[in-house]
């Protein structure tokens, strides 16, 4: 018997990379069939789909499971990705393939934007390379058959119940508190119900149109296309346009009781998860604050389907808009307020962010600084005027403390508004618990939450469907490089071997934060640093971030490389200047940050990024500072045009738990699209580069440092929170030991392993 392996011909199977073993003998012999992969955990075998004859002219496979893979090449891509984008969670999206899969709450994000059952199904049918499995037909038509069937709508100052069934109001209304928060003194139909006409949705429409384009056309039929569908690209719903075919039934309900008939409505209750939609123009009750975009100000088409999907029948729709860092996501959220034209209250995460949303709001609209007023512990400006915007973070809302009486006069006059417009920035941040507690506070109309990265460590991400509301839009990396909107970023992962003396006390000690700081203080790794740092400067005129979560090394590396730092004990004022200095001064041109960096700060000069240190494998903070560097850069005077036009290190220390950390790390930005390049052998270009640490000496000098190093300075970066009473920042209780207090720790006191009084090892 001869056991023998050959590829698959293309007549045995479509996809190239199968082999088959064959079991062959004398006999005649049976075949053995072996696909590289089915012994994966995730392995299927959709060998049994049917291929529709025309399949090649359609660019999707629907697989039984819910995962959806479309082709990139083909020539309806576009249409095809936005139609994916409304109703699928993207899972990864390289260059050539990408996979999408269809959840319950990104069906309920279909439906928020306008989109019907039937719609959805039609526009898949249309689009499969095979015919649509019966449980891809179920699952949509369970998903959807409550969520977007029922919406809340504040309607000239009232709030009302809104559905085309009169029959699911009916049963709403069996539920006592529903019964009870019901208005019943207005005109009505015979059922009790007032009627109205529909809407038109042109980003429903827009996106359900998919369905009658041509899949035989080119390229200039899938722009015709584009720009042949209601509402254009960039239809934004401007007015209310009414469907006579459509009859909306509702009732009213007290204002009071708004919290309580959502609450009602959850999914582990009635399960109608209320849409919310804010009829602003019709608000005469609170005051206009009359501002408009800057004449000068064009948005770019991603920007502009987002506004559709927000404003898509005329009414302002509460969400989320998922944007790549550096794409314009505050361009995004300006341009929504500017539109509603009513209060705005701004939620940011730190102080600088503050300061850089009421600049934005000055450089786009029409507002003047003095109607942008910031509500921090360094700035408390009371409200101007009945309608304004106001800056402020989540902290100095949900603070639950004693404030000082300056600080509780600008709250007060926070809380006894009514908000037009919620916006809610780097929004994948806020704890669930915080969240409530600030709507709790916050009587805001509509809630609009902004982010690159709506991806959590903790898996909680799905909560803010519906603490906020469904995701409106989310844009891909790849296709707004590829257009030029965001930079085109090299991406390396530099691999530094840890010296001896360092590799030996690596694997002695039992303390995971000494071997974390072994491992980042590695000297090859600082070498690698300052060697990057000074091409970077020198030969190429770049401005530099370098990032480290731990305080000890971050202070280390910038004093040694006699640079500037930003922590989470610098004071805003010191922050300020620093950045300052960064973005203006030829002279400052490399910044060390620690991790109140991640978000907010914008530093659009900067180019390259180098990160030392980080927050174990957290895949949203690798994402995030990307994002530092994302922002388009314009090619400098006489220099040629370059394939990359930025760059983002990951110095890792080889054979250690950081090349674990920094894989998993790495997995968001790859479902994006980016690939990462290992560099083994950086020091070799360095030549006799006159490197710090180089010296045997020097690093054993620094090896001694580590070891007596007190365990407080080995924590990460806590970023700083506002004291919102005082002004001061938090003095915060941490664990110590008089080895650190004394002056020599860790030469006197050695840790041990011991009884109960002993100070034991981790």
């Amino acid at each position: 018997m001869v056991r023998k392996k050959r590829k698959l011909a293309e007549s045995d199977y479509e996809s190239e990379g199968e082999y088959i073993e064959e079991l062959d003998d004398e006999d005649g012999g049976e075949v053995d069939t072996f696909r590289l992969g089915e012994q994966d955990e995730d392995f299927h075998d959709y060998t049994d789909l049917l291929l529709k004859d025309d399949a090649g002219n359609r660019p999707l496979w629907v697989c039984p499971d819910g995962r959806i893979f479309l082709e990139t090449f083909s020539p309806v891509y576009k249409p095809a990705s936005d139609f994916l984008i409304a109703i699928a969670e993207p899972v990864c999206r390289p260059e050539v393939i990408h996979e999408y899969t269809l959840t319950p709450h990104s069906l309920y994000a279909a439906v928020s934007v306008g989109l019907t059952t039937e719609s959805i199904v039609a526009v898949l049918s249309k689009l499969s390379k095979v015919a649509l499995p019966p449980e891809i037909h179920r699952f949509i038509r369970d998903s959807t058959s409550n969520y977007g069937k029922v919406k809340l709508v504040l309607q000239h100052n009232k709030f009302f119940v809104e559905s085309p069934d009169s029959r699911i109001l009916e049963e709403m209304l069996r539920d006592p508190i529903i019964r009870a928060a019901r208005v019943l003194d207005g005109p009505g139909s015979p059922s009790g119900f007032e009627v109205r006409s529909g809407l038109q949705d042109r980003a429903g429409a827009q996106l359900a149109a998919v369905q009658s384009i041509d899949l035989t056309g080119g390229d200039d039929e899938e722009e015709d296309t584009q720009t042949a569908l209601p509402g254009g690209a960039g239809g934004d719903g401007e007015g209310l346009l009414e469907d006579p075919t459509k009859k909306l039934l509702s009732f009213q309900i007290e204002a009071s009781q708004v919290e309580h008939v959502k609450a009602a409505c959850l999914p582990d209750k009635l399960n109608y998860p209320m849409l919310e939609e804010y009829d602003f123009r019709n608000d005469k009750v609170n005051p206009t604050l009359d501002f408009e975009l800057k004449p000068t100000v064009v948005h770019r088409p991603f920007q502009a389907r987002a506004m559709s999907k927000m404003f898509g029948n005329g009414r302002a729709r509460s969400g989320i808009i998922v944007l790549p860092c550096g794409a314009g996501k505050s361009l995004a959220g300006i341009s929504a307020a500017a539109r509603i034209k009513k209060s705005c209250l701004v939620l940011c995460t730190n102080s600088v962010s503050v300061d850089q949303w009421r600049y934005q709001f000055t450089l786009w609209s029409t507002l003047q600084a003095d109607q942008v007023c910031r509500f921090t512990s360094e700035h408390k400006e009371l409200l101007a005027g009945v309608a304004n915007v106001c800056v402020t973070t989540y902290t100095m809302i949900s603070f639950s403390g004693k404030r000082s009486e300056e600080a509780q006069k600008v709250m007060e006059q926070i809380q006894s508004r009514e908000w037009g417009l919620l916006l809610l920035d780097e929004v994948h941040v806020v704890p669930a618990a915080m969240f409530r507690r600030v709507i709790g506070i916050i009587h805001a109309h509509t809630r609009l939450g902004l982010t690159a990265t709506l991806v959590r460590e903790d898996d909680r991400i799905s909560d803010l469907n519906f603490l906020i509301g469904p995701k409106l839009y989310e844009a891909n990396w790849l296709d707004l490089t590829r257009d030029g909107h965001i930079a085109n970023v090299q991406c390396a992962e530099v691999w530094c071997e840890m010296t001896k003396e360092f590799m030996r006390e690596y694997l002695r000690l039992d303390s995971a934060s000494k071997r974390q700081l072994l491992y980042v203080m590695n000297p090859n790794k600082l070498m690698a640093c300052q060697f990057l740092i000074r091409f970077h400067e020198e030969q190429r005129g770049d401005k530099v971030i370098v990032f480290s979560d731990n305080i000890f090394a971050l202070t280390k590396y910038a004093q040694a490389l006699k640079k500037p730092l930003i922590y989470g004990g610098t004071s805003h004022a010191e922050r300020t200047r620093v950045l300052h200095a960064f973005k203006h001064s030829p002279q400052v041109n490399t910044l060390f940050l620690s991790k109140v960096g991640d978000n907010s700060i914008d530093i659009p000069e900067a180019n390259v990024l180098i990160q030392i240190s980080s927050h174990a494998g957290s895949r949203r903070q690798e994402a995030q500072r990307l994002g530092r560097i994302l922002r388009a850069k314009q090619a400098k005077p006489g220099a040629k045009r370059e394939e990359f036009d930025a760059f983002f290190y990951t110095l890792v220390s080889k054979d250690s738990q950081e090349m674990f950390y920094s894989t998993k790390r790495q997995q968001f930005l790859i479902d994006q699209g980016y690939s990462f390049k290992v560099i083994t052998n950086l020091l070799d270009s360095a030549g006799g580069a006159d490197l710090l640490f180089s010296g045997r000496e020097e690093q054993l000098n620094l090896l001694a440092q580590v070891l007596v190093a007190a365990e407080g300075a080995l924590e990460q970066d806590e970023a700083a929170t506002d004291d919102i009473a005082s002004g001061q920042r938090v003095v915060r209780r941490t664990k110590g030991h008089l080895a650190a207090m004394s002056g020599a720790g860790g030469l006197t006191y050695m840790e041990y392993r011991g009884g109960a009084g002993g100070r034991g090892g981790t």
